[in-house]
């Protein structure tokens, strides 16, 4: 049947013959009866469709702010709250005490080589 033991002569091979005769055997079987028009474009849209988009939409929306708030929220431990004011609320402000600055020192009268006193 083949000429040439890798087949690539102009015989056709077993395979090929087998082949053929398969897909042969399947177009025939095939007939108008089995073929139909194309189902024509309804005017109603189905609800699901929408339905999915939305739901699709607010778990993709719900992702998203649970992954915001899991970065976001700050672990650390924070002081807690005065348990009242430190502003005093009524009567009057007690005045906050003031230091006053050291003077500098003078010599004393009493020390020799201050001025305006005789050195013996």
């Amino acid at each position: 049947m083949n000429d040439s033991p890798t087949g690539t002569g102009t015989a056709a091979t077993r395979v090929e013959e087998r082949l053929r005769a398969a897909l042969d055997a399947r177009a025939r079987s095939v007939g108008p009866a089995d073929l139909r028009p194309p189902r024509p474009p309804s005017a109603t849209r189905s609800r699901r469709q929408p339905v999915r988009r939305v739901t699709v939409g607010l778990l993709a929306l719900a992702a998203v702010a649970a992954l915001v708030f899991l970065t976001v929220r700050d672990d650390r431990p924070r002081p807690a709250e005065p348990a009242r004011s430190p502003r005093p609320t009524t009567g009057t402000p007690t005045p906050v005490p003031t230091t006053v600055p050291p003077s500098p020192a003078r010599p004393s009268p009493s020390s020799p080589g201050s001025p305006g006193v005789p050195v013996p």
